[in-house]
């Protein structure tokens, strides 16, 4: 009898469900709902461009939905029936921690805090709160540069504590009565297994140690002394905080009545530890020790594992080193870029007043240039860099427009600028003696623009592999829920047997890459010119033209 586990993916705009053969991988069916709530899902301030929510209703409503119309697929496509489904896994953005009462209700719920957008979920792509990343940063270096060590060197405004701590100081009354804050990769599962305390919730590792500077070294999430020199409240909350974290081989719980028949599933079955969608994305990739796996989508990361049992250096500018965030027995290395396929759309669709239709034509146009033929060179960075220099205030840049230049071009060389800093990632990780032995791709743009691919071979200069499954995310969670199950004996066992590759490869062309060089070493002088503090009269522009840009917004 074929046994089966199910993936729910909550993405950027949707939330999906995969259900998946626990022997072999094999995908039965699949479902997609979207979020309802603000712009394409995101709860927005027009006053603050670094403001991004979300709807924990969006959330729950969303789960119910999408599991039971991919049941629906399976039975109809394939006979398959609810008494099948063995485990569930999840995994979701982050970090997007979820303010939470003391009966694990989303404060949101509460009817005076329902329009107050801090009690929402705080979305991974939320930048409020870069002022309290650099204080965390500052702090750390003073007194817990170990800290630092394990996260690349600089805490991030995408983080865990930044956005508590932003929290904290702009809204005192609703951080007050929050019980805890639980990362969507932790509430997800706590809901599915009708976890009613916060303090019974499992906390992933892959969200704590990646954005929470969990580390069992130190004993787990930093010290009370160290928070409370931030402020005195949020080293109280984390007194009320577990001293453990878990791995996707742990189950958060097993299926609660109550979901299991709202879902139409068995109740008991086991529910794995949540974790993020790029990481759980790397194991639905197959991913192994050599191998870099990049999910690319509206922003990219970058996904590595090295065995525990050796030493693994720290790297600045990443975005963590964390013992079994991918996968259990090795240490999880992320990395990644605050945006790329949300440039392109950005240049299309508001630039150029167009759609996606246009994005097509554009792709079209800019495959018949050759490498260098524009004259152009951009900067990745219109949200921010995520790797390696962590900086949410660095802004876009375009070098070398003249009065002939087209869209094309400039689509080309936006498309160019995120494979130079695909490559930047690359040669830091690689500089500090971790060894890129082959890259894996996945997303909706690795499976639908080969150009963008090709562009990434001529760029990186290696083989860009494309993962089989064109649901990796899911895949990595359904592979979570067979492996809590009991399907397989052992992670590396599962990723074999449920993962693999597509036959197409793109290779580099050698003339192609011999320009790109040249094109990367003026990518290398803006990086650091604009981007790394110093003698540079330019490091300041961008910075000074968003605090100009707020002033001129009051």
């Amino acid at each position: 009898m074929a046994r089966y586990t199910i993936g729910v993916d909550y993405g950027t705009n949707s939330v999906r469900a995969l259900v998946v053969d626990a022997a072999t991988g094999r995908e039965a069916a699949t479902a997609v709902t979207p979020y309802f709530s603000g712009t394409e899902g995101i709860l927005l301030d027009r006053k603050n461009h670094l403001l991004a929510r979300q709807s924990p209703v969006d959330y729950v409503a969303g789960l119910e939905k999408v599991v039971r119309a991919a049941l629906k697929k399976a039975k109809s496509a394939a006979r398959i029936s609810p008494a099948d489904i063995i485990g569930l896994g999840v995994d979701t953005t982050g970090s997007t921690p979820i303010p939470v009462d003391a009966a694990n209700q989303p404060m949101c719920l509460q009817k005076k805090y329902k329009k107050n957008l801090n009690a929402q979920a705080w979305l991974w792509k939320d930048h409020t709160a870069f002022e309290e990343a650099a204080s965390i940063t500052e702090t750390a270096r003073a007194m817990r540069p170990h800290y630092l060590a394990k996260c690349g060197g600089i805490y991030s405004s995408e983080w865990y504590w930044s956005k508590l701590w932003h929290c904290l100081k702009t809204d005192p009354g609703l951080f007050g009565e929050t019980a805890a804050w639980l990362e969507l990769a932790d509430f997800i599962p706590a809901v599915l297994c009708g976890v009613r305390k916060p303090e019974a919730v499992i906390r992933g590792v892959c969200a704590a140690g990646h954005k929470a500077l969990y580390n069992a070294a130190w004993g787990g999430f930093p010290d009370a002394e160290f928070l409370g020199r931030l402020d005195s409240r949020l080293a109280e909350l984390r007194r009320r905080m577990p001293a453990r974290a878990y791995s996707i081989d742990t189950a958060a719980g097993r299926l609660c009545p109550e979901w299991a028949e709202k879902l139409g599933l068995t109740a008991g079955i086991p529910v794995a530890a949540g974790a993020f969608d790029a990481h759980l994305g790397g194991v639905g990739s197959g991913i192994k020790t050599g191998t870099l796996v990049k999910i690319i989508g509206t922003s990219t990361c970058d996904i590595l594992v090295a065995r525990n049992n050796a030493s693994v250096p720290d790297i600045p500018g990443v975005c963590g080193i964390v013992d079994g965030s991918v996968l259990p027995g090795y240490f999880g290395i992320e990395a990644g870029q605050s945006a790329v396929g949300d440039i392109f759309r950005w240049f299309t669709n508001v630039v150029c007043m167009g759609s996606d239709a246009l994005q097509v034509r554009l792709t079209k146009e800019a495959k018949a240039l050759k490498p260098g033929e524009s004259g152009l060179v951009a900067l990745d960075w219109n949200n921010g860099n995520r790797t390696i220099l962590v900086d949410p205030q660095l802004t876009g840049l375009l070098v070398g427009t003249t009065l002939h230049t087209t869209r094309a071009e400039i689509y080309r060389a936006l498309i160019e600028a995120t494979a130079f800093g695909a490559l930047t990632i690359v040669n830091r990780i690689e500089s500090h003696g971790v060894p890129i032995e082959r890259v894996v791709c996945c997303g909706g743009i690795a499976e639908k623009n080969g150009f963008f691919m090709q562009i990434y071979a001529d760029v990186l200069n290696r083989p860009m592999f494309i993962s089989r499954s064109s649901q990796t995310c899911a895949l990595g969670a359904a592979i979570a829920g067979a492996l809590v199950a009991g399907a397989h004996s052992s992670i590396e066992a599962a990723v074999e047997a449920m993962t693999g590759v597509k036959g197409k490869v793109f290779h580099p062309d050698p003339a192609r890459a011999a320009v790109y060089r040249k094109l990367y070493a003026h990518y290398s002088v803006l990086h650091d010119a604009f981007g790394v503090s110093g003698p540079q009269p330019v490091y300041r522009v961008m910075k000074d033209l968003l605090a100009i840009k707020a002033g001129a917004q009051e």
